[in-house]
């Protein structure tokens, strides 16, 4: 499938934090489930042209941020429009969004972190190479919860 990546725009932004809402315990990522986090999320000056809208068919299915932690790492965050999740699909809409890093900033190392309880988000990372690299403890949404930070080497054949 072919997806475009575009700046958010404010539009966008709001449209997500309003309507995208996870079920079961993937609430955890609904924007406003941490008022930082929201309060970021829909503020230009904050997003500061890091968070990209995918685009297919017209529409927004999903987001990425990408941020540079050191000269040769990108850390990427990501959200696939909920109805979309569980589908089969987040492999290849992984594989846009590193695809977009490399092309984009040409890093030597793509990061994220993804919650510890999100066994398939990690089933997904690990497939597309990434390997686990720590585990730590974050404060957000209200408690403190594991986190799983995961990196994927841009040299070499994975």
């Amino acid at each position: 499938m072919d997806y475009s990546f575009q700046t958010m725009t404010q539009q966008q932004a709001e449209e997500i934090a309003a309507n995208w809402r996870y079920s079961g315990e993937y609430a955890f990522y609904d924007m406003d489930a941490d008022p930082e986090d929201l309060a970021e999320f829909l503020d230009p000056e904050a997003r500061n042209n890091t968070y990209y809208s995918v685009i297919q068919n017209g529409g927004v299915v999903g987001f990425y941020s990408f941020i540079q932690t050191a000269q040769d790492t990108i850390d990427i965050g990501l959200g696939m429009k909920p109805d979309l999740t569980d589908s089969g699909k987040g492999n290849e809409f992984l594989k846009a969004g590193m695809e977009y890093a490399k092309s984009t900033y040409n890093p030597q190392k793509i990061t994220l972190s993804v919650a510890a309880f999100n066994k398939r988000a990690i089933r997904v990372y690990e497939k597309a190479g990434f390997k686990e690299t720590e585990r730590f403890q974050q404060a957000t949404n209200g408690s403190v919860f594991e986190f799983v930070k995961m990196s994927y080497d841009c040299t070499s054949k994975n």
